[in-house]
């Protein structure tokens, strides 16, 4: 790193400015290499770390597809690195939709609205705050800190984390644990406010469903027909009823949960599991989730004319499945489909569950202690993914842990790929906060 003059900035103000500009830089992914790609806001990051002395590597993994890693050395080289990692790359967002520019970066009624506010601009701009802090003032990390600004989250990693720990896994050496999204944000319970960390993810199959039969004229009778075939694989996989199956981490949630409301926990009653799940408020929908594996059609494709029939027939599935449950889900799957049917995968990704303890996780706990008295931090499943699947790979394990104090009414689980997604300027300040305290005693 090259020497750079101190200078008196404040990151929990700085960090309101950095969100609204990434947001203002469209990284809309769609999944099929059509979008604008992460070049332009990888350049904007590398312009933020040089400025400060920093010396950050920008990637490609395709044209457009950037990435940028930066390597800070910590004051103890005994101990093995720790993973910073947030994404550039958004959903897209359709502007009409919304009721501000999506890519405006608006600040408003305390909030700052776009696609990205919250998934996950928001974290990004507290990473850089925070790094742009140590390098005005000097201050480092007692670990080795790798701090990775992905590509290519949204559509799985592919040119993104699975690049980079592919092709550039040196980048990672020396790292055991990592630390990413959608964990350590606040809910309301009963009155108290408690903080989620992530500690595990659902695995992740995107599934194409083919169906093949004889093609005809539409006035005819035909009982090979690919459309209806398909039809009744669609029907019976989005309706099955996967069994609820509570692992470690969600029983461990609802069970404090329970200890805060004061009421009872059944983990065998579906009425006193439900009833836990609903006091956790907009959480809901990201915990209802991680009960059960669950699969949703989501897109179908047959024919091109009303009176043909088409000899082959197309729909894709999203499954999401619980640690230790993919091999059940997929013999389940192929009965559910039924024979003419063939099963194939558009991108798989593992189910991740670590326990909650361990040194980072007291340093969490505590970062989020310090700046929120009183408060309660327990454990989810997120029922999504995240990049820490990809780092898996190399043997490092991944929380989510994007801290943000939130106002009890905020349906923050409702923004992740949302109209009107948008975050509270307080909660980004709180953030960088808890993010520079965690990442000066870890």
């Amino acid at each position: 790193m090259t020497s750079a003059p101190a200078a008196a900035v404040d990151p929990t103000e700085e960090v309101v400015r950095i969100c609204r500009e990434l947001i203002r830089i469209d990284t809309s992914n769609y999944g099929d290499g059509s979008g604008p790609g992460e070049r332009a806001a990888a350049e904007y990051v590398m312009g933020l770390l040089t400025e400060v002395g920093w010396e950050p590597e920008l990637f490609e993994s395709a044209p457009g597809r950037a990435s940028v890693v930066l390597r800070i050395p910590g004051t103890d080289p005994t101990r093995p690195a720790l993973v910073l990692h947030g994404h550039t790359d958004v959903v897209p967002a359709r502007a009409e939709d919304w009721s501000v520019d999506p890519f405006g970066g608006v600040e408003q009624d305390g909030m700052i609205w776009g696609r990205g506010a919250v998934d996950m601009k928001d974290m990004v701009a507290m990473m850089i705050a925070v790094v742009r802090d140590m390098g005005r003032t000097g201050w480092r990390p007692q670990r080795d800190l790798v701090v990775a600004f992905f590509a290519d989250e949204e559509a799985g990693g592919v040119f993104g984390a699975r690049w980079a720990v592919e092709h550039r896994p040196e980048l990672f050496d020396g790292a055991t644990e990592a630390i990413s999204e959608v964990g350590g944000f606040s809910v309301e319970v009963d009155g108290r406010r408690a903080y989620l960390l992530q500690t595990a993810e659902k695995g992740l199959a995107w599934l194409r469903l083919l169906a093949e039969g004889s093609a005809g004229h539409g006035s005819q009778v035909n009982e090979d027909n690919a459309v209806t075939r398909l039809a009744g694989a669609v029907a019976r996989i989005g309706a099955h009823p996967w069994p609820q199956q509570l692992g470690p981490t969600v029983h461990q949630l609802l069970t404090g949960v329970a200890e805060l409301t004061g009421t009872r926990f059944d983990p065998e009653d579906p009425a006193s599991v439900a009833a836990l799940v609903d006091a956790l408020g907009p959480a809901k929908k990201f915990v209802g989730a991680t009960l059960r594996t669950g699969s949703n059609p989501t897109r179908l494709d047959a024919g091109y004319k009303a009176n043909v029939i088409p000899g082959t027939a197309e729909a894709s599935v999203d499954v999401r499945f619980l640690p230790g449950e993919e091999e059940m889900v997929n013999a389940t799957l192929a009965e559910l489909a039924g024979p003419g049917v063939r099963i194939e995968d558009i991108h798989r990704d593992i189910a991740l569950e670590v326990p909650f303890s361990g040194d980072l996780v007291d340093h969490m706990v505590a970062a989020i202690g310090a700046e929120d008295p009183g408060a309660v931090v327990l454990p989810y499943m997120l029922s999504g993914g995240t990049d820490n699947k990809s780092l898996a790979r190399l043997g490092i394990t991944g929380y989510g842990f994007a801290p943000l104090q939130l106002p009890a009414e905020l349906d923050f689980a409702g923004m992740f790929h949302g109209v009107d997604e948008r975050v509270p300027v307080d909660a980004l300040r709180f953030g960088v906060r808890v993010l520079a305290r965690l990442l000066r005693t870890c």
